[in-house]
């Protein structure tokens, strides 16, 4: 697996184990491994947070949906967790109390050196495949975002915008995200 993800061992693990987890690490639970996956670092977490307070703002004002953010999403039998995502309105149900059951719309991924591969790889492809529209890829330190769109069989190449530009999403019309304001 990718740097930085520790495989626990070579049990296969089921959605029923990971709900026993109790413990105060962060796991995901991919094709039957469970990983430990590293807490972020603080310019992580405050990149992400800007992306979420934008996105909050906005739908709040908009009424378009909810944003969330560090919250375990079920994708059949397997467990991921993101930095941000939204979900729009009219897909209100797949929020529980204590996770997201299904695909978000929109799901933002703030990479980590120790995890980007994973990111990149493995969550883009199980993404894709479970019916998320639009993926944000963020590099913090290139000050980066790549979105990748919902095609057929694969991501659609968006673009890739930098710390010059205004971010918009035809998922969430009216929306302005100036980048320079995030990777401050």
């Amino acid at each position: 697996m990718t740097t930085g993800l520790t495989v626990l061992d070579d049990k296969v693990y089921t959605i029923e184990d990971y709900l026993k987890l109790d413990d105060d690490n962060q796991y995901e639970l991919i094709e039957g491994k469970l990983l430990m996956v590293p807490k972020p670092r603080t310019g992580h977490q405050k990149i992400a947070y800007r992306f979420f307070g934008v996105l909050d703002r906005f739908l709040h004002e908009n009424k378009l949906g909810d944003v969330l953010g560090d919250v375990d999403v079920y994708l059949g039998d397997k467990v991921v967790g993101q930095d941000v995502l939204f979900v729009s309105k009219n897909r209100l149900d797949i929020i529980t109390e204590f996770n997201v059951q299904g695909a978000p719309d929109l799901v933002i991924e703030v990479l980590s050196p120790s995890t980007a591969a994973h990111d990149k790889k493995t969550k883009s492809q199980l993404y894709c495949e479970n019916g998320v529209k639009e993926y944000w890829i963020v590099d913090p330190d290139q000050k980066l975002v790549e979105v990748l769109t919902a095609g057929e069989k694969e991501w659609r190449w968006g673009g890739v915008y930098d710390i010059e530009d205004v971010l918009t999403t035809k998922l969430l019309p009216g929306l302005e995200i100036k980048l320079q304001d995030v990777f401050v």
